[in-house]
């Protein structure tokens, strides 16, 4: 019987791969046999996330803003040229506003400025809408393959302000920031519209929804967040990495416009 979790020989795109998750799914797929190139608008392979396998000779960088639709197209040349077709593209670039972040972007949502409303949903959003169209598109004409489109529990639900309410005792309010759950909302259902609209081009969009991440977040965060998880705890970085080799492989064949959660049970409370 073939392994239905193979992807060796694939070509993937994942974009914001510099990151800590997007350099975990970078891994993981490369240890399973697939040629992976990173679009990311900052390339540095030093990259602390990176740096085991920055000189893997099935690892291309490139440097791509994805919400420039002529700099995807002039990327996908690219990674045709150097690593072959792309089977499948995971849609990971995003911005975001940790917990101990300080500045008007983690403000009251009254006075949330209306730039980083702006940026965010550019990336979030618009990235995630070009990428599909370029490289999905180019998928749905040759053959198809899988889009996996990363979204946050925070897609699913309203952020919980009260895990933040004990920075506000220290004299630094916090506020998760309405642009990124409403972004990451919109991500779910653009993969329920693709999903549809390219069945009959075998391209299968997909969310998977990710719950935190541990990524060395204060103690007062660290126990607010997982007292609200079944599993008491923030999620390793690699955790997610076997969803993705899934939702990447014909494991997944008859899946499309689903939505994954993985989050250690926390919208299930």
């Amino acid at each position: 019987m073939p392994n239905l979790f193979s992807v060796e020989g694939k070509t993937a795109v994942i974009t914001g791969g510099m990151g800590q998750l997007g350099a975990q799914y970078t891994r993981a797929l490369l240890e399973n046999g697939v040629k992976v190139a990173i679009v990311d608008v900052n390339i540095n392979k030093k990259n602390v996330y990176l740096a085991s396998v920055a000189k893997h000779p099935r690892l291309k960088f490139y440097k791509v803003d994805i919400t420039r639709k002529q700099s995807l197209q002039d990327a996908l040349k690219k990674v045709i040229r150097d690593l072959g077709k792309p089977e499948i593209l995971i849609n990971n670039a995003a911005l975001d506003v940790p917990p101990g972040f300080k500045g008007d972007s983690s403000g009251a949502f009254e006075d949330y400025p209306e730039s980083c409303w702006d940026k965010t949903c550019a990336v979030n959003l618009k990235g995630t809408f070009l990428s599909c169209q370029v490289i999905g598109g180019f998928m749905a004409e040759n053959n198809g393959g899988s889009i996996i489109n990363i979204s946050s529990i925070y897609g699913n639900v309203s952020p919980d302000q009260r895990m933040y309410a004990y920075r506000a005792k220290k004299g630094k309010p916090f506020f998760k920031p309405v642009s990124y759950a409403v972004t990451k909302a919109g991500v779910i259902n653009l993969s329920r519209y693709l999903a549809t609209y390219w069945a009959k081009k075998n391209v299968r969009v997909n969310t998977l929804t990710l719950g935190g991440v541990f990524n060395r977040q204060d103690k007062e965060f660290l126990k607010e967040y997982s007292c609200r998880v079944p599993l008491a705890r923030m999620a390793r970085e690699d955790e997610y990495n076997a969803a993705i080799i899934f939702l990447a492989s014909n494991a997944s064949s008859y899946m499309t416009g689903a939505n994954m959660v993985v989050d250690g049970g926390f919208t299930a409370w």
